[in-house]
């Protein structure tokens, strides 16, 4: 029987056509424009508490932008990537499933929900997810790079093969949670055996 193959994100968009570049738009310029995006690069943008509902982005590249609060009911993500932005209580949950795929660096994403996403391979590098909700998301093969994760949500959360092994202050139960072949450091090991009040030196 062959292994089964890790499933693997589309590249970071990082190549933007000229005239694809939008510096420290708001939610009406980004609604005159249109309602599809694709390859175009957003730089100080501020879209908090924006309605961007029902829109269509494709290797799309979001870096520096406030997206606090925006609603993304029936949007579209395909392959787009955020790069330092602030997405404070952005329900990810509300997006379109078909061909969803999300890039995440550097981001403040205090209460957001994934609930029920199907995100394998998904990236969160030096991410802030305090109070995230991950219940009943698929994150086969995600990796938590230096991300801080306390009071994050894994709850009938498939986290095979997922990469913990940087990441800090989460609290996942092995009982509620999917985890074989999933990667934890030593010190990690509080968060992964907490409820069973185990003495870890």
């Amino acid at each position: 029987m062959k292994p089964r193959r890790q499933p693997r994100l589309p590249r970071k968009p990082d190549n933007f056509p000229a005239g694809q570049v939008f510096d420290r738009w708001n939610a009406e310029q980004l609604r005159r424009h249109g309602r599809e995006f694709e390859q175009c690069h957003f730089i100080g943008g501020d879209f908090a508490g924006a309605d961007l509902s029902n829109l269509l982005f494709v290797d799309c590249l979001f870096e520096r932008c406030n997206l606090a609060s925006a609603s993304l009911a029936g949007t579209s993500l395909q392959n787009v990537a955020f790069d330092a932005c602030k997405l404070s209580g952005v329900q990810f949950t509300a997006c379109r499933d078909m061909l969803f795929g999300v890039h995440f660096d550097q981001c403040q994403m205090p209460y957001t929900s994934f609930y029920g996403r199907k995100m394998p391979a998904t990236r969160f590098r030096g991410c802030l997810l305090t109070e995230a909700d991950f219940a009943s998301a698929d994150l086969t093969a995600a990796v938590f790079h230096e991300c801080r994760l306390a009071g994050a949500l894994f709850d009938n959360t498939q986290l095979t093969s997922a990469d913990f092994t940087t990441a800090t202050d989460f609290h996942i139960d092995p009982e509620l949670n999917r985890v074989h072949r999933a990667r934890f450091a030593l010190a990690g090991l509080p968060g992964l055996l907490g409820k069973y009040e185990l003495g870890i030196e």
